[in-house]
């Protein structure tokens, strides 16, 4: 009888512990399927070691200088890295070169926001739900900010699945949504082929007819975009209003990062019974879920990450640098309340008696 596998089990390519311990980052990847954000680590050179933390529903994830935000269900909660509390950290002496501990929680309902970033404007998210790009803040659930000019008016209605925003100098540059459609639920009915990428100032859209585009990124004064339904990284010419595949993969893509010349994008292993995915030609490829490593210099693809069990898709994936073993907290159970973080110094406290 075979043994019964470890939740999380994992299988990866031989050089990628080496690559991650090389390039000195961890992968922060959000399942919302497994309600869990998950560190990758290389705990050496010939190994990896993963933290899986429990949110409820974790879809997009900001990072910026030592802090982070995560996009759940229905709240944004943003943590903060404390260093000199990773190394005391008391269920866990010695193991641990950063700590991201709770530090605001925004109660936004359930407003499906995809993307995340922190700004020039403040924390500002996708809101697909209601088809914009909105400011998070203590004064409501949300403050849009900008929406697509097919857009007439902002309802609760998903209209056309407004999912990625690319950032450049601290402002939101590009776009994509999966159709270009102002009604309820208006993009389903073509989402293979009826996605978009917009210039967000100018209100342009760059592209058109394109298979469920996701997760726009700038590197290097250029921009990536994620086609899901048809497994590929592209390079799109902004000018030009055309685009090149860089790679194209054998599974649903969305969410990726760059660190270096490499960049790591996630795989998600599509349900068949899945109201919107599980009717996508691309549905009989993507029989795994994990992370794939493509070199950007050369287009090869040189590594990946896959999952054995509980994990089948992913959101987001972005990276930690100058971090080994990160550790993460939550929210919902009481180990950060011992945390004491102050201008002046870090102390973890004894629990209160009287609690």
């Amino acid at each position: 009888m075979a043994k019964e596998l470890a939740p999380f089990t994992c299988t990866y390519s031989e050089g990628l512990p080496e690559l991650l311990y090389n390039l000195r980052c961890t992968l922060a990847i959000s399942t919302y399927q497994a309600g869990k954000v998950i560190f990758i680590s290389a705990k050496d050179k010939q190994s990896l070691i993963q933290l899986p933390r429990t949110f409820k529903k974790p879809m997009g994830i900001a990072i910026h200088g030592q802090q982070m935000a995560i996009a759940t269900r229905a709240e944004v909660v943003v943590l903060s890295n404390t260093p000199t509390l990773a190394a005391s950290f008391p269920k866990q002496p010695n193991t641990y070169d950063a700590l991201y501990l709770p530090r605001a929680v925004y109660f936004t309902g359930e407003l499906d926001i995809h993307d995340l970033a922190f700004t020039d404007k403040g924390l500002i998210g996708v809101t697909t739900r209601f088809s914009c790009i909105s400011k998070i803040n203590e004064q409501f659930s949300s403050t849009p900010l900008w929406k697509p000019k097919f857009i007439s008016s902002l309802q609760p209605n998903d209209h056309c699945h407004l999912n990625g925003m690319a950032l450049e100098n601290g402002d939101v540059r590009y776009v994509t949504a999966l159709g270009q459609t102002d009604s309820t639920g208006g993009w389903r009915s073509n989402k293979a082929k009826g996605g978009i990428v917009m210039h967000a100032p100018e209100q342009e859209i760059l592209l058109q007819g394109l298979p469920m585009p996701h997760s726009p990124r700038i590197y290097d004064g250029k921009l990536y975009v994620l086609l899901s339904a048809s497994g590929e990284l592209i390079h799109v010419d902004t000018i030009g209003g055309k685009y090149e595949v860089i790679q194209k993969l054998k599974g649903f893509v969305r969410g990726m990062d760059k660190v270096g010349d490499y960049i790591f994008i996630g795989l998600s292993k599509l349900r068949t019974t899945s109201k919107a995915f599980g009717d996508l030609p691309i549905s009989s490829e993507s029989i795994s879920c994990g992370v794939a490593v493509i070199q950007l210099s050369t287009g090869r693809s040189v590594g990946y990450i896959k999952y054995e069990n509980s994990v089948e898709e992913i959101y987001d994936v972005r990276s930690l640098p100058n971090t080994r073993r990160p550790g993460v907290l939550n929210h919902y159970q009481e180990d950060h309340l011992t945390a004491i973080t102050l201008p002046n110094g870090n102390y973890w406290t004894a629990p209160d008696p009287m609690a």
